[in-house]
């Protein structure tokens, strides 16, 4: 049995134990791994609506939706009639398809900040991507980024902060070079002040600035509008490119993502996730200026056979297709609020110290007493805590995100009799989790 869980789950236990012996850790991507609330991971068998299944036979509402992209549930009929029908045709050519300008399109005519786009696999891709025409349209060298925030695994990205707001990034990975991490600036989430200080110091060498416009790799944490005005007020004042990570946030928290949302206006953005319908796609693009710079158009160089693939393609169009039929983004507020409150009133009753951040349909409780507006403040939150609770979720059918500081997200299919399901599987998890 799972020394943290009081459900026995055997077939998931000896399936981890195969893993390990084939697969680093056991786990194609550490987040997979449960490390940050101990115990196993769960082996999941199929999933279907707002369901997971794993072979165990244990039955659990998914709040982690792949990650972001399930925003439709599980095995949407129409995505996966898409992809069948796509299948029959071939599933890569490595030459274009109409799929591509069709996706496109619909891409285009969702975000008015793309004039054009570029697809790519993932979210790692499209940021990396990014990054790289900033650099090539700027002629600089150095970027900007902010802790908490996740942009994928290339070198330049995997940095920790220095000592002081405005120094330089040092790897945090292994196989990250000093030279790839030197021209990385980390700074705090929210904080204009270390921005503007920032471009001071560094303006003329500064090509990018990335940021999640709405933060959900600390946590939910969303933005102050001080420090939007300042991004963008900053970078355009000194020639540096504003890129907008929206590989969680696109179409999620709005058709045109958090920029349509917030009313924002970045120069390049980065999609991911909900945009593949599932399957493995990402896509960059931005105002056309930029973006005839990359290459056959221009000079900057990104290739991929897999780009645009016509499984992709067929699960994009179809997820993006429904997604403007259905308009879910009031539902999914009105559901979204319904958790919140209930999760807060839950606190308060039991006494509990927890900051509840929510934006539409994501969201996380953080075991903290005070607002969490940033990295360091996430990291006030009481992680033993939340790995009890997380838990004590399990065992009563809600599968939550491993970990303290990772989203999570509602689905169109997260209805008002579910999210009351959740509420009361909460108040026995979290009466549970703080006996210790």
């Amino acid at each position: 049995m799972n020394p943290v869980s009081k459900v026995d789950r055997p077939k998931s236990t000896e399936a981890f134990r195969r893993a390990k012996s084939l697969i680093p850790g056991g786990v194609n991507s550490p987040a997979r791994a449960f490390g940050a609330v101990g115990g196993e991971p769960l082996f999941i068998q199929r999933a279907e609506g707002p369901w997971l299944f794993d072979i165990d036979g244990q039955k659990y509402l998914d709040y982690i939706g792949s990650w972001g992209p399930m925003i439709l549930g599980h095995c949407h009929p129409l995505v996966q009639s898409a992809v069948v029908d796509a299948l029959s045709r071939g599933s890569s050519f490595g030459a274009p398809t109409e799929a591509e300008s069709h996706l496109a399109g619909l891409v285009i005519d969702a975000i008015p900040s793309m004039e054009r786009v570029r697809f790519v696999s993932s979210g790692t891709e499209a940021t990396m991507s990014a990054l790289r025409l900033a650099r090539g349209v700027t002629g600089r060298d150095k970027i900007i980024k902010f802790a908490g925030c996740y942009h994928g695994h290339a070198d330049s990205l995997l940095v920790a902060a220095g000592s002081a707001a405005t120094t330089l990034g040092v790897p945090n990975s292994p196989g990250v070079t000093k030279g790839c991490a030197q021209d990385t600036l980390v700074l705090p989430y929210n904080d204009s002040q270390a921005l503007e200080d920032a471009f001071k110091a560094e303006g003329s060498a500064i090509a990018a600035v990335i940021v999640e416009p709405v933060a959900g790799n600390m946590g939910l944490v969303p933005p102050s509008a001080d420090f939007r005005r300042a991004l963008r007020e900053l970078t355009r004042h000194h020639g540096a490119l504003l890129i907008y990570d929206e590989v969680m946030t696109g179409f999620r928290l709005a058709l045109g993502g958090a920029q349509e949302l917030l009313g924002d206006d970045p120069d390049i953005t980065a999609l991911g996730k909900i945009l593949g319908g599932g399957l493995p796609v990402a896509a960059y693009g931005g105002k056309r200026e930029f973006m005839e710079k990359v290459m056959p158009a221009g000079p900057v160089y990104q290739a991929g056979t897999l780009s645009g693939n016509p499984l992709a393609m067929a699960a994009g169009i179809a997820t993006l297709t429904e997604l403007r039929r259905l308009n879910p983004w009031p539902a999914l507020e009105e559901q979204g609020a319904r958790l919140e409150d209930g999760l807060r009133d839950l606190c308060v009753r039991l006494g509990i110290p927890a900051t509840i951040n929510r934006v539409g349909s994501m969201w996380t409780l953080f075991f903290t007493g005070q607002p969490v507006t940033d990295y360091a403040s996430a990291k006030s939150s009481d992680t033993a805590l939340f790995g009890r609770f997380f838990w004590a979720m399990m065992d009563r059918g809600i599968y939550l995100p491993c970990s303290q500081f990772e989203a999570a997200f509602n689905s169109a299919l997260h209805d008002a009799a579910l999210i009351d399901l959740t509420l009361k599987a909460a108040e026995g998890a979290l009466a549970e989790a703080t006996r210790g």
